[in-house]
């Protein structure tokens, strides 16, 4: 109500309540003195002080009376018991982005302030197995699916130790964990792990945001000492491109895996005997998800993984079959050491590369590659295999690609992104070389490109049969 509004003349049979509607009357003073109106909730946020100034005639023994109506502030108590009041929880986090927009929600999980990469994920499932994917390490990751949380988390659909993405955007917090796996809700395991989280904001409105603008840098807070300009500010001067994330990612020792997919998950009908001689695989850990270890275990093979920067010479000492060279976070032109690993390597094994492991590739082929505008992040990415025709519906997550224009003769681009034509998979035979531009191991799913396992155990088989 605006302040010195003007209410008109009323009657006194129509009264002062039904005027103000909504207002519990506390008292009513005599003419010239002031009317205090409130709520009784004391969730009503501002004092009503209404000056009553009684007007001329009487007709029919009605008495009109002018009323107006002026708004005080309220005062910081009052605002201290609304909110404690309210049944809901307020906004008290700002999404500020670098571009200059400012988006406020309700903070979960975590609280502080964090700066990263915003990028937009379609998955419908999984938030858990994004959460701890290491390639989302420096971002922020917007789900478009409106529900999140609704079955909780549990430690075996985790892909990593820990948590590699810097906060999670969503529309609507599910009030409820419904699910027989689940041992603790979002918001706990957020808390514990340092994540910050951000609800009840307009995730369509950003979304279309960032598929005109491109991927942006934001920033998320909940500390109310900062300024919007000042975090505009702090997005303006962060950057990604051209920061090694991997190092973080990796692992620091050798180790040894083992572990296949559980009997009680296993969808593969393709799944070799066991108990036939395995082959030895030597995986540079980039930031690989356990599920890929999981997948090439279950297809027969023996794993090392070891770190990103261990010396190809000692991979060499292991005698392996093949080589993985895994998935992981950001720009591969930021780690020319993995690229050189990549070159000293290709030609004397067989060589698999996912996502970043791929990029690598392409670079170390002596190709280029490229950011793209905002990436490709979600479970239900459409790519052909071309050599077959065949569609898979991949599981994506990168912001980089390979331009297929610069390869060199006798590389072969074996897949196509149906969405915006980008390569999407490799293969150098002379090299032994194959690689793939999306998650074959598709962690809720789909399971559609889980055959590239076997391509690549095909590849070891061969290569050991003409040795």
């Amino acid at each position: 109500m605006a302040m010195g509004m003007k209410v008109g003349l009323v009657s006194q049979s129509q009264g002062v309540t039904g005027l103000l509607s909504g207002c519990n009357r506390r008292e009513i003073v005599p003419h010239s003195s002031s009317l205090h109106l409130s709520a009784s909730s004391s969730a009503f946020r501002s004092r009503l002080q209404v000056a009553a100034v009684a007007s001329a005639s009487v007709k029919a023994c009605t008495r009109s009376i002018s009323l107006q109506v002026k708004c005080a502030t309220a005062t910081a108590g009052d605002r201290a018991a609304a909110t404690a009041a309210r049944p809901w929880k307020a906004s008290d986090c700002r999404l500020v982005l670098e571009d200059g927009s400012v988006w406020s929600g309700k903070s979960f999980g975590s609280t502080g302030t964090q700066v990263g990469e915003v990028v937009f994920n379609t998955s419908l499932t999984g938030y858990q197995e994004i959460l701890t994917d290491p390639s989302y390490s420096g971002q922020f990751v917007l789900m478009t699916q409106p529900h999140i949380g609704n079955t909780g988390v549990n430690l075996g659909d985790e892909e990593s130790g820990k948590c590699f993405t810097g906060a999670l955007i969503i529309r609507r917090l599910s009030n409820i964990v419904s699910n027989w796996r689940s041992s603790e809700d979002l918001p706990e395991y957020l808390k514990k792990r340092n994540v910050m989280g951000i609800s009840d904001i307009d995730t369509r409105a950003i979304t279309r945001r960032l598929r005109e603008e491109g991927s942006l840098i934001g920033v998320l807070t909940t500390e109310n000492s900062k300024t919007d300009d000042e975090l505009i500010e702090m997005a303006k001067t962060w950057k990604i491109a051209g920061k090694d994330l991997i190092t973080d990612a990796s692992c620091t020792e050798p180790y040894e895996w083992q572990e296949k997919t559980d009997d009680e998950w296993e969808f593969s009908s393709d799944i070799p005997d066991l108990e036939s001689k395995k082959f030895h695989v030597v995986a540079y850990d980039f930031g690989v998800k356990q599920n890929i270890l999981r997948r090439l275990t279950s297809y027969g093979c023996k794993i090392t993984v070891v770190p990103s920067t261990y010396p190809t010479s000692k991979v060499l000492n292991l005698k392996p079959d093949g080589i993985l060279f895994s998935n992981g976070p950001g720009d591969p032109s930021a780690v020319p050491y993995a690229v050189k690993s990549v070159q000293d390597l290709v030609g004397i094994v067989p060589v698999f590369g996912i996502c970043m492991g791929h990029q690598l590739l392409g670079q170390a082929l002596g190709g280029t590659t490229f950011k793209m505008k905002f990436g490709h992040h979600g479970g239900n990415h459409p790519v052909r295999h071309l050599p077959t025709g065949r569609v898979e519906i991949s599981a994506q997550n990168h912001n980089y690609a390979v331009d297929p224009d610069t390869l060199p003769e006798g590389v072969e681009v074996t897949h196509i992104n149906l969405n915006d034509g980008t390569c999407a998979g490799l293969t150098f035979p002379a090299m032994k070389a194959m690689s793939i531009q999306y998650h074959p191991e598709a962690s809720p799913g789909p399971h559609d490109s889980d055959p590239a396992f076997s391509d690549f155990v095909e590849m070891m088989r061969k290569n050991r049969s003409e040795a």
